[in-house]
């Protein structure tokens, strides 16, 4: 028996995501009683993966095989299942991403193991098996029991966090055959995200903004703002469907789930396909100048104002601050 975890990388570093897996995935195997592994595929130092130890990792199994570079969810279930049965791992343990709720339903098949996907909690093992998932939109919580000898936790981004201690992880070299039968996809050109910030899946703090903006003429002050902070941006789907903004910034039902830390609502009247992609951030702040607009019933704090005088003052006092 033993815990294993998908250590989701890119560019040769373990992504944030991968950290809260091995985290979460530290916990599981702690509570049990036994072993927590990692596996990386492509590409990446051993020292990174070594690194591992410090997030709950014992070892660390390293598929080094350039082909796995590019992802493709076909090809990563196979080699996470391979993997799983060699080191004999009864639970797995990978992030809600974008990558893995693709890989995750196929790995449930690999293995016929039962699958939770959009964990918020470690699993309650007192009678069984039982994992916390948000349904309806956030708008509430099943409780569900794995019945299958393997199961499969995908664990939502920024729901349960990353926790650092102390420590080095073995690191262990894997063949595992691989075919050109097995990739679905074959990547012509990767275009890599500017900047450091984090993707909206893993931000801590998000700054979005809507129509109330008036024009993608007047973004900057977003920007300003979400600099000042280490935030990353974003805009609801009328402002990325009428070209103001690119698609991949569009949070919602329809776009991209998130539950930062802080999510600051700027020119969003807060229709309900928006609310259900952001209602599970810990705190939501909403700028806007209509006083009547939903939004401000979902937020923790409101400010009823023209977002053109408002959001200044608010990046300027924010460095204020930060200069002290």
């Amino acid at each position: 028996m033993a815990v294993l975890f998908f250590a989701e990388a890119f560019n040769g570093k373990v992504k944030k995501n991968g950290l809260e897996a091995a985290s979460y995935a530290a916990k599981v195997a702690a509570a049990a009683g036994t072993q927590c592994i990692g596996l990386a595929v492509g590409t990446i130092e051993d020292s990174e993966l070594s690194a591992l130890g410090a997030y709950g990792a014992s070892k660390v199994i390293k598929v080094a095989n350039a082909a796995l570079n590019n992802f493709d969810s076909q090809a990563y279930a196979k080699v996470i299942a391979e993997v799983a049965k060699s080191t004999g791992s009864d639970v797995i343990i990978i992030s809600q991403s974008l990558a893995g709720k693709s890989i995750a339903p196929r790995l449930s098949v690999k293995l016929d193991a039962g699958l939770v996907s959009g964990a918020v909690e470690l699993p309650n093992t007192s009678n069984g098996f039982v994992v916390k998932k948000g349904a309806f939109s956030g708008k509430a919580f099943a409780y569900v029991k794995i019945e299958t000898a393997t199961k499969i936790v995908a664990v939502v981004p920024n729901a349960f966090g990353v926790i650092k201690g102390e420590g080095t992880a073995s690191v262990e070299a894997l063949d595992v055959n691989i075919s050109d039968s097995d990739f679905g996809v074959k990547v012509l050109e990767v275009k890599k995200q500017s900047g450091d910030v984090l993707p909206l899946p893993e931000a801590e703090l998000v700054v979005s903004a809507g129509r109330g903006m008036k024009g993608p003429e007047n973004w900057g002050m977003i920007e300003d703002l979400a600099k000042v902070l280490g935030a990353t941006t974003a805009c609801s789907r009328p402002v990325a469907d009428i070209g103001w903004r690119p698609h991949h910034e569009h949070v919602g039902q329809t776009g991209v789930a998130i539950r930062p830390n802080l999510y600051i609502a700027i020119g969003i009247s807060g229709a309900i396909q928006h609310l259900a992609g952001v209602n599970q951030s810990k705190v939501i702040v909403v700028i806007n100048k209509d006083a009547e607009a939903p939004f401000f019933k979902a937020a923790d704090y409101g400010i009823i104002g023209d977002a053109f005088e408002i959001v200044p003052k608010l990046t300027e006092a924010i460095k204020k601050i930060k200069a002290n």
